[in-house]
């Protein structure tokens, strides 16, 4: 398998050459083009946790309830694959370590990869984004997607960063969710809402641009239905 990011940061599109006989499974939607001698079928699962619940889970993290799973056979083919919104693709290489990926910024991996729906706790409910976050584990190829460019940190110590400008973090990490002013007030006003604090050592990966800020100051401007 031989893997191209075209067009980066801003429109980033991965171009994935697969040898006969491999497999790639994708969040369902995420396709542009391909070969018409790759098969596709239709998951509710990829990993341990399955069947409907686990494609329910994943529904409740903001994920599509099925995943796609193309495949060659006696010949090579070629795909291309995008993220939803307009944005930066990372190839990550799982090794035995797991990597914790922000609902929407999980788009395709290797067979060798577990996807499972891991339950944050209420420390995430309350910072207004994502309940759920996956859990990528085992080895292989993870493609992570996000809104504008994707930069990764390695911190060592203590990092913070606003939670809605995570993308995946390596779960050497441990976290906690707080405001980003002293007081509540002044996180109100000031806009920066809730930030999250890494503590450990470990690799943090960000993205440029929030989604649900674009989301709200996008939808403030749409005439009332």
């Amino acid at each position: 398998m031989k893997l191209d990011i075209l067009h980066q940061p801003d429109s980033s599109i991965a171009k994935i050459d697969m040898a006969p006989n491999e497999e790639l499974v994708a969040e369902a939607g995420s396709m542009v083009a391909m070969s018409s001698n790759l098969n596709v079928s239709t998951t509710l699962r990829k990993g341990k946790g399955g069947g409907i619940l686990g494609g329910l889970k994943r529904m409740l993290a903001g994920e599509s309830l099925f995943l796609s799973v193309f495949q060659t056979h006696g010949e090579p083919g070629e795909i291309f694959l995008a993220p939803k919104l307009m944005g930066d693709i990372l190839p990550y290489q799982l090794k035995g370590a797991e990597l914790v990926i922000q609902s929407t910024g999980y788009m395709a991996s290797t067979p060798g990869v577990d996807i499972e729906l891991g339950f944050q706790g209420f420390k995430s409910l309350f910072s207004g984004e994502s309940l759920f976050w996956l859990t990528a584990s085992g080895s292989g190829l993870v493609l992570l997607s996000a809104f504008g460019g994707i930069y990764e940190i390695d911190v060592d110590g203590e990092y913070v960063v606003d939670t809605g400008h995570i993308v995946a973090f390596e779960k050497s990490l441990s976290f906690t969710i707080g405001k980003a002013n002293q007081s509540w007030m002044g996180a109100f006003f000031g806009g920066e809402g809730f930030i999250c604090r890494f503590k450990g050592r470990g690799k943090l990966y960000c993205q440029t641009h929030n989604p649900g800020a674009f989301g709200r100051m996008v939808g403030s401007q749409l005439p009332p239905r």
